[in-house]
């Protein structure tokens, strides 16, 4: 058994590259072999969201505080809120994050395939997050 204790993993912030908006990630658990399934809570503030992306085995999101969105290529806008569980299908093209007047958190579980648990796309557009 390991404990990891609250506050023994530093908080980072999102990276432009893969986030617009205010972003943070506290990583939660990563990767130990044989297994292969890492996990963070991540926190959106107002307006904040991933840039398109994919998961080679998929991705579940366990939203756990305030009101946020969720989108898959070609779908409409989905809102989510605290208890709401979001799975995406292997390699299917989707964002999240916050509304633009609320802040949301989730926790994100992913596996990894081949070293790596995501694929990052384009930037979700102003028009594209405003959809809604």
């Amino acid at each position: 058994m390991e404990i990891t204790r609250n506050g023994t993993k530093p908080s980072a912030e999102g990276p432009a590259d893969w986030f617009t908006g205010k972003v943070r990630i506290d990583p939660l658990f990563g990767v130990t072999d044989p297994a292969r399934t890492g996990g963070a809570s991540v926190t959106f503030e107002p307006g904040a969201r991933t840039a398109w992306h994919t998961h080679p085995l998929g991705q579940t999101l366990i939203i756990t505080a305030g009101c946020g969105w969720v989108q898959c290529w070609g779908s409409p806008i989905e809102e989510v809120k605290p208890g709401d569980v979001v799975q995406f299908a292997p390699n299917e093209k989707h964002w999240h994050g916050a509304t633009p007047t609320t802040a949301m958190t989730h926790i994100a579980v992913h596996e990894y395939l081949d070293g790596s648990p995501v694929e990052w796309h384009e930037h979700v557009s102003d028009e594209q997050y405003q959809s809604k």
